[in-house]
């Protein structure tokens, strides 16, 4: 199989690593951190104008018609820069609900607004009991003659507080935890009867709880088929959890450069940390976690659109696991290794451990995939 990337996403690669480079240096994204929203409006226009933010969207809808590969290219490289605008939340969960679920008429109205920077979204699903089963859904919708009343409460939705609309799963039929019976709903973020509270995260980006009393939608605003939602949510969340893997593998291999820059300048006795032999053991161990976490961010990119569900399952699960354990050990390595400063505010190996420790929580953590993965027979079926 080529792994190797065209000219145009070469080109891609290119322009998106010397944005991060030029507008996302670690005082740079402190002052972004710091604005009432916790992310740069300027910089998400700027990503608008380089058309990242309508990448994988149909050319009608104001988009590029790229693909995984590219989402792949932008969150490595925003990855690198601890990149906090809600790249993940609107374009990636929120932009793939609409472009793979939506009807013609949701695409025309969202879609290009997306791509131009004017419409943020977040993707509300999570909630306090349903820990990482995507089933477990408990937040209601109730059909009424004028349309449908949602109750409910969402917990953790990453971007929540900033979001213009909101996507939000609720239980149409069924009990608790049936995969039939759940529906999508878009639901503007003011909408009366809706409540947001937003906070930190421990990576310092932002996330909401969302409660929701009698918030009305139209059956307008219901994303395919009210009952047999489950199936989309699974493929939107397997196409975040690859952004997600990239996202990691970015972070690891910058926390692993600044560590070895850290190494060479560093001295203790005379002469710099990085002569000695042990610590030269630890940054070389850091490496091949990167490279093993990067091998399988690439089979997560290729699998994330697999048809065969159970399959597209056990490659998501092997990737979370890997990138889990791989992110881990080389941000704990990469604190370790700077010693008593690795985990104050002005070292930014301590911001990439934090990040890299919510990816892993993000959809699952390495131990949850490990299970999953063990519970469906491993990655590759040994009777095969």
């Amino acid at each position: 199989m080529d792994f190797d990337l065209t000219d145009e996403q070469r080109m891609l690669k290119d322009s998106v690593e010397r944005l991060v480079k030029d507008e996302y240096s670690f005082e740079q994204r402190a002052r972004y951190l710091a604005e009432p929203e916790g992310f740069s409006r300027a910089q998400w226009a700027r990503y608008a104008s380089m058309g990242l933010l309508g990448l994988t969207f149909d050319e009608a809808f104001g988009g590029s018609g790229c693909g995984p590969v590219e989402t792949m290219i932008v969150m490595e490289a925003f990855g690198r820069g601890l990149v906090a605008e809600p790249y993940l939340a609107t374009v990636v969960l929120g932009g793939s609900c609409i472009r793979l679920g939506g009807s013609v008429a949701q695409r025309e109205a969202i879609l290009p607004h997306i791509a131009d920077g004017s419409l943020l979204m977040a993707f509300a699903h999570a909630e306090p009991q349903s820990r990482y089963d995507l089933a477990d859904v408990a937040a209601s919708a109730r059909r009424d003659a004028k349309g449908w009343l949602l109750d409910g409460a969402k917990r953790v939705v990453i971007h929540g507080g900033s979001a213009d609309r909101l996507i939000v799963s609720a239980r149409v039929s069924g009990a608790r935890r049936d995969r039939a019976g759940i529906a999508l709903f878009l639901v503007d973020a003011n909408a009366p009867g809706l409540t947001r509270r937003g906070y930190l995260m421990q990576d310092r980006l932002r996330a909401a709880d969302i409660d929701l009393s009698g918030v009305r939608v139209t059956d307008d605003d219901v994303i395919g088929v009210a009952g047999e939602a489950l199936p989309l949510i699974e493929t939107v969340v397997a196409q975040a959890i690859a952004a997600l893997c990239a996202e990691a593998v970015g972070s690891m291999a910058a926390a692993y450069e600044e560590t070895v820059a850290y190494l060479k300048v560093r001295k203790q006795f005379g002469v710099a940390i990085g002569s000695f032999q042990a610590l030269q053991h630890r940054a070389v161990d850091m490496l091949v976690m990167v490279e093993q976490a990067r091998s399988m961010a690439l089979f997560a990119t290729m699998m994330s659109a697999e048809q065969d569900v159970a399959e597209r399952e056990r490659s998501m699960s092997a990737a979370k696991v890997q990138i889990g354990q791989a992110g881990r050990f080389v941000g704990q390595q990469g604190v370790q290794l700077h010693g008593g400063i690795g985990m104050t505010e002005e070292c930014k190996v301590g911001h990439y451990l934090r990040r890299l420790s919510v990816i892993d929580i993000l959809f699952g953590a390495a131990e949850h995939h490990l299970t999953q993965l063990a519970s469906a027979g491993g990655l590759i079926d040994a009777a095969a």
